[in-house]
């Protein structure tokens, strides 16, 4: 006999099905609103990390010794002057040019003076008058005084000749001293070279009216004397410190390709400059071959002591200018960015000197973004090493 249906059993599906169905499809309902969540939750991470910025990290490098220091020079003569005329006229004459080489009291040019001529010749007459009203009055007071001493005159007279004898004196000390005077005005018809050197200008020609004075005048000649050169230097701030007399210096200058010339500090200004922060050094160059000219621009190669051996390095654009100063920003392992101030020291152009805030295993962000803050993640694409 085939075996019988059990009679409870549609009753047991009635009574469990729905709640099986009811836990099919709550299951469902959860399973799909947990992959929405984790759908979304996904797609945020994956917006975040597309929006976290790629940077290039660096380390600091450690500086050797003995810097080699590269700054704008300018040359200028040992010894320059601006000749004015000293007397005024009419210029009879010129005889040096652009280029020519002077000696001390070499004649540059004549001017010719006729006013001063004139007033020469009248205070020539008027020193002899003054020499005779003299003599005549020291004559006469000398007569006064013998018959004084005879009684024949009175003291008041006496007196009066002798004042009037003095005051003659006075008037021929100075008709000597305006003859003097005038003498070397005409002695200044003679315009002379001061120093031996090279006419660097002219600016006068034959004929043009000359006026006496710096002020009321123009320059008629200016003289270099370039058998040595002054080299004008302005250290920054933090070289200031090893800028001693001696320091060498090799200078190089463009239009001198290979070549280079030996130069020395010998002194500073000893004060900074309020608005460059530099102090002005000058060297000193030997130029008896007269193969630079002063007014050349070139380069000084300062080959300076180490001062603080082994410093740390950051290129020059890892730096951020905030209000709090100077930071870089370090990258931890967690990507995170922690923004620190640092101590600068030197400047050697694409590098700085560090000389705290960081260690050298720190990784730095190269041309870090000003939006960049405290905290934030970024995405490392890169390692670069710092520049030597």
């Amino acid at each position: 006999m085939s075996q019988m249906q059990n009679p409870e059993e549609p009753r047991v599906w009635k009574r469990h099905g729905g709640k099986l169905l009811l836990l099919v499809l709550a299951i469902l309902v959860v399973w799909g609103v947990s992959e929405r969540v984790l759908t979304r939750a996904a797609l945020a991470r994956s917006t975040e990390e597309a929006a976290l910025p790629d940077v290039v990290l660096v380390h600091a490098s450690r500086g050797q010794g003995g810097e080699d220091v590269v700054l704008p020079a300018e040359l200028r003569a040992y010894n320059e002057a601006s000749i004015y005329a000293r007397t005024s006229g009419y210029l009879r004459a010129w005889h040096t040019d652009i280029g020519t080489a002077v000696k001390k009291g070499q004649l540059l040019a004549e001017i010719d003076t006729p006013e001063i001529d004139q007033q020469l010749a009248q205070a020539q007459a008027d020193l002899a008058s003054a020499q005779a009203n003299e003599e005549l009055a020291r004559s006469t007071s000398e007569r006064w005084q013998q018959l004084l001493q005879a009684d024949s005159v009175s003291h008041q007279e006496a007196e009066q000749k002798a004042g009037d004898a003095a005051a003659k004196r006075a008037a021929l000390a100075s008709a000597k001293a305006n003859l003097a005077r005038l003498r070397d005005l005409e002695s200044f018809k003679r315009v002379l070279a001061p120093f031996d050197g090279v006419v660097v200008a002219r600016n006068t020609d034959i004929g043009a009216l000359i006026n006496a004075g710096q002020n009321s005048g123009a320059e008629l000649f200016r003289i270099a004397d370039t058998h040595a050169l002054r080299v004008y230097v302005q250290l920054p701030q933090p070289y200031a410190a090893l800028a001693q007399p001696g320091v060498p210096a090799q200078l190089r200058f463009s239009e001198r390709p290979g070549q280079s010339f030996e130069a020395r500090l010998v002194r500073s200004a000893g004060a900074f400059d309020p608005q460059t922060r530099s102090l002005q050094a000058e060297l000193e160059l030997d130029n008896s071959r007269y193969h630079l000219l002063p007014g050349a621009y070139g380069e000084a190669h300062f080959k300076l002591p180490e001062g603080r051996t082994g410093s740390l390095r950051l290129p020059a654009n890892t730096v951020l200018f905030r209000s709090e100063g100077l930071q870089v920003a370090v990258v931890d392992a967690q990507q995170r960015v922690h923004l620190r101030s640092i101590h600068q020291g030197r400047d050697f152009g694409g590098e700085i000197e560090v000389l705290d805030g960081i260690r050298e295993s720190d990784q730095v962000v190269l041309n870090p973004p000003d939006s960049l803050r405290d905290g934030a993640r970024v995405r490392p694409v890169a390692t670069a090493k710092a520049a030597s």
